[in-house]
């Protein structure tokens, strides 16, 4: 599709879909996936640059790629209905107003748009942003679901490609058999667990108490969303910091927990594109939180775009692109799991192929 927008600049903007299969089946505890269902979206300007992002919906937030597919074509028509792409404010605005649902859908635009925005001015994403690549960190590796061997083999897998940061998931009825088995691998690594929303809230506290002498970083959203005041109980009675996901979908929702957990995990697939993830980062500091930037099973056209909000974070779990047997795109470099901005020799994002 094209359109002539309200200045002389013409936009091109299409989108693709991609089944991108996984190193290994990843399993939490609402189920098991194989593959990752992504869509690509592409918008160029008349010089020929081209800006890419990436939607990796999730239907557990009411998502899928044929939901994103059957709302791009109005999303793109007001990016091209506007013509300049550094129109950010403007275009997430109308946006918004056009499609009020569906944030990974306006999630792979606004990357697109930030992605052509940085190439066009020459700069990486960072750069743009006026982050420090130094102040970076290190993204924890998923340990999915498994047998408790199979999770011993796939940690030591993640040891021997440098991993210092692994997040374990949890929800069964051997928790405290797999923490136990990993720790005995690895020692030496910061570890957190995610037990996505199995447990109930006394449930959570007696497990956690268990928990608390493996040396966890934190607990990732212990109860089900649907229980804030569960979720205020574990807090108050839980031995390890707790880390609200579920529970903190979109920028209202920080307000909401901050006195019921002690980090906030925000996700570029929730909250629905950069610019509103600056604003969820900056309210949960206001509000005294930590916080991390989680994913969902995605490409680095859109890990890549996530990579460069590391300045402003404590915790990183970007590792959806390190999960997938292949990925069509580049990204930033991440050797070890380290973040490393200074290191990415490509402008905007870094999501080439």
């Amino acid at each position: 599709m094209s359109r002539r927008g309200d200045d002389t600049t013409t936009l091109e903007t299409g989108f693709d879909r991609h089944s991108l299969a996984l190193e290994y089946p990843f399993t939490i505890t609402r189920g098991t996936q194989t593959d990752a269902e992504v869509v690509t979206v592409r918008i160029e300007d008349a010089d020929g640059t081209v800006g890419v992002g990436g939607a990796g919906p999730s239907p557990h937030y009411g998502e899928t790629v044929d939901t994103v597919e059957a709302v791009l074509p109005e999303l793109l028509g007001v990016v091209e209905d506007v013509g300049d792409p550094h129109q950010l404010a403007r275009i997430e605005r109308r946006m918004h107003e056009t499609v009020n649902q569906n944030p990974a859908a306006r999630t792979a635009v606004s990357i697109a748009l930030h992605d052509l925005v940085a190439k066009r001015l020459d700069v990486p994403l960072y750069r743009y942003w006026g982050l420090d690549p130094t102040e970076t960190l290190e993204t924890s590796y998923t340990i999915g679901l498994d047998d408790t061997e199979t999770m011993r083999e796939k940690t030591e897998t993640a040891l021997e490609r440098g991993y210092g940061t692994l997040k374990v998931k949890l929800g069964t009825d051997r928790d405290l058999e797999i923490v136990e088995t990993i720790r005995s691998v690895a020692p030496d690594v910061r570890l957190y667990v995610d037990a996505n929303e199995a447990w109930t809230p006394r449930e959570a506290v007696s497990r956690i108490d268990r928990l608390a002498e493996y040396d966890l970083e934190f607990v990732e959203q212990p109860v089900p969303a649907e229980n804030p005041e569960g979720l205020r109980y574990v807090y108050e009675r839980s031995a390890l910091p707790i880390a609200a996901d579920e529970s903190c979908v979109t920028l209202e929702d920080v307000p909401r927990i901050a006195d019921r957990c002690d980090v906030a995990n925000l996700k570029l697939m929730k909250c629905g594109g950069l610019r509103e993830a600056i604003r969820m980062i900056h309210t949960a500091r206001a509000h005294g939180l930590q916080v991390m930037c989680g994913c969902m099973t995605e490409s680095n056209a859109s890990i890549a775009a996530a990579c460069h909000l590391a300045p402003l974070l404590d915790y990183a779990d970007l590792d959806g692109a390190l999960l997938l047997a292949e990925d069509p795109f580049d990204g930033v470099p991440m050797p070890g799991g380290e973040i490393d901005l200074a290191g990415l020799e490509r402008t905007g994002t870094g999501a080439g192929r």
